[in-house]
């Protein structure tokens, strides 16, 4: 082998790599562009209305609490909550879409299952959700 196909071994491999290593980098630039889309506020609200109902439904209404809007958590305590919450009423919850009609309002749609009288029984029901500052809290109707 001369010394000019060893260059041109040399060139071809390396061209291939630095192609290689272009076409990465390219990738993960335009993976961290998606990553970094922001989300929704339905998707938020949608997030942490499922998280608060995972809570409840688990018994845990210590978490649960924590979703409530400063309003509501002014007005009732994390004892007069907790006293007020059913633990093991709730079967499951699903939230199946939320709308914003508004910037600093959601109303998510939740299907909840509870059981009565030997019978599990699902039943939709509607939940406000406002922005305060950049959070989205649950608003507890009395």
């Amino acid at each position: 082998m001369n010394s000019l196909s060893t260059q041109q071994m040399e060139t071809g491999f390396l061209g291939y790599f630095g192609r290689l290593l272009s076409a990465f980098v390219l990738l993960v630039a335009v993976a961290g562009c998606v990553a970094m889309k922001p989300r929704t506020a339905e998707e938020v609200v949608k997030e942490r209305s499922q998280a608060r109902w995972d809570a409840l439904v688990k018994g845990d209404v210590k978490r649960a609490y924590t979703f409530l809007s400063p309003g509501s958590r002014a007005v009732l305590t994390s004892e007069s909550y907790a006293t007020s919450i059913r633990v093991g009423f709730w079967k499951s919850a699903q939230v199946e879409r939320v709308v914003c009609e508004k910037q600093e309002t959601c109303e998510a749609h939740v299907t909840i299952e509870y059981q009565f009288r030997a019978q599990r029984i699902k039943t939709p029901l509607r939940e406000t959700w406002i922005r305060e500052g950049t959070d989205w809290w649950y608003v507890q109707r009395s």
